[in-house]
């Protein structure tokens, strides 16, 4: 009787841990969401002398990969991946000396250079969720967007010069900051659609002022489109 009342409160136990380790489990499962997005995006430069200047916005693509970690169901730090294609146009008063690696060009007054950048940027943040309403919650997301050039290159529609690559007028690295909200719609349990509205700003010259070239800060910004899933 006493070999059979301790082999019960054994399997008590056992079955008791195992409740435990599976609701533990299923926890975490839920604390941690990623999520995979494409976003199209309207991009421009803004600067800060008057002698350079934005002419423009130009359309591109910002394609990410996410994850969230969950402290509670309303907080989460966010952090990710993305390879963002955008571009930028500028006008300059005075002529402008245009630096490519193999040559250089003299860009008259008021003629447009367009610079097209691939950024690699490792978003992180913090987001904010409402709780469910029917299958619908909202949130809102800032943080910060360490960004790297990947690819960089150069229009100069007066001179027929197109997809030159530009990296000599470019800087490498940025800094910059973003700004998000959106609708989150539930699938299911865990997997829910995205759509949203964003924006970012660099905080630093993303242009070298080469020879002749005018000491300004171009400073590239972007609204974004989101559409993605989480899960």
């Amino acid at each position: 009787m006493l070999l059979n009342n301790t082999l019960s409160k054994k399997s008590l136990l056992v079955a008791f841990a195992f409740m435990i380790a599976s609701s533990v489990g299923a926890l975490k499962a839920q604390d941690l969401r990623f999520g995979i997005y494409a976003s199209p995006v309207i991009s421009w430069f803004s600067t800060d002398i008057s002698e350079v200047r934005n002419e423009g916005a130009r359309a591109g693509l910002n394609v990410s990969a996410t994850a969230e970690k969950y402290f509670g169901f309303n907080f989460a730090l966010t952090g990710g991946i993305s390879i963002i294609s955008s571009s930028g146009r500028t006008v300059s008063e005075n002529t402008t000396l245009f630096k490519f690696p193999n040559y250089t060009s003299v860009v008259a007054p008021e003629n447009a250079i367009v610079y097209r950048i691939q950024y690699l940027s490792l978003p992180v943040g913090i987001k904010i969720k409402t709780n469910e309403i029917g299958f619908l919650s909202y949130f809102a997301e800032t943080g910060f967007d360490p960004k790297l050039v990947i690819r960089g290159k150069a229009d100069i529609p007066s001179l027929n010069i197109k997809g030159e690559k530009a990296m000599t007028e470019i800087k490498l690295f940025n800094l910059g900051y973003h700004l998000n909200g959106g609708i989150d719609y539930s699938l299911d349990g865990t997997t829910s659609l995205i759509l949203g509205l964003g924006f970012e700003s660099n905080f630093f010259d993303i242009t070298k002022d080469t020879g002749t070239q005018p000491a300004d800060r171009t400073s590239h910004k972007l609204i974004k489109f989101i559409f993605g899933i989480n899960f």
